[in-house]
């Protein structure tokens, strides 16, 4: 086995074996900060002995986008949701016209595809490992939407080994998953 290191204080042990095919949802365009996020995550799955796959990033549409995400999902076993913050409400009106109408403002948002892959990863029954930025809410980001801890995405201050742990515990599911996999 060879040993990664992701950073001084987080050995990670490679797993030579064949990887399992697990889904990222995570935009195309990311700022240097959530860039360096994504790399960690991705990285760490790579070291535990998973396959990331994405749409647009390791995959590519050759037919319509939200197709081409359930052909790839039904081959994983696992997904991973990067909420990462994608568009910034300034000033807005929640649930305008209703009792509840709020006025709002400075509400970070997640690609509308978070919530239509994990949906997707959802109805296969693919164990979920979410993260989120600092306000993103809304969907896959509401606790217990899922039955899925939402966990705070990880930033250069992050221990990497703490991340790892996680992801350590959700590869267990996943497994589980992918060997007891009978949908052909």
């Amino acid at each position: 086995m060879t040993t990664w290191r992701v950073d001084a204080a987080s050995p990670i042990r490679h797993a030579s074996a064949m990887r399992v095919p697990v889904f990222v949802s995570v935009p195309s365009n990311l700022s240097p900060t959530q860039a360096a996020a994504h790399g960690l995550v991705e990285s760490l799955l790579t070291a535990n002995g998973l396959e990331p796959r994405t749409l647009g990033r390791s995959d590519y549409a050759l037919t319509f986008p939200l197709r081409e995400v359930y052909a790839i999902a039904r081959h994983c076993s696992g997904g991973v949701i990067l909420g990462f913050e994608q568009l910034r409400v300034s000033k807005g009106i929640r649930r305008p016209g209703t009792a509840e109408e709020t006025t709002v403002a400075d509400v970070p948002m997640p690609t509308p595809w978070n919530h239509l892959e994990a949906g997707i990863l959802f109805g296969l029954g693919l164990p979920l490992l979410i993260f989120r930025e600092p306000g993103v809410s809304g969907g896959i980001f509401d606790p217990g939407t899922s039955g899925s801890f939402i966990h705070p995405m990880p930033s250069p201050e992050s221990n990497a080994h703490d991340v790892n742990q996680l992801i350590q515990q959700w590869r267990s599911a996943v497994h589980e998953h992918y060997y007891r996999d009978t949908r052909g």
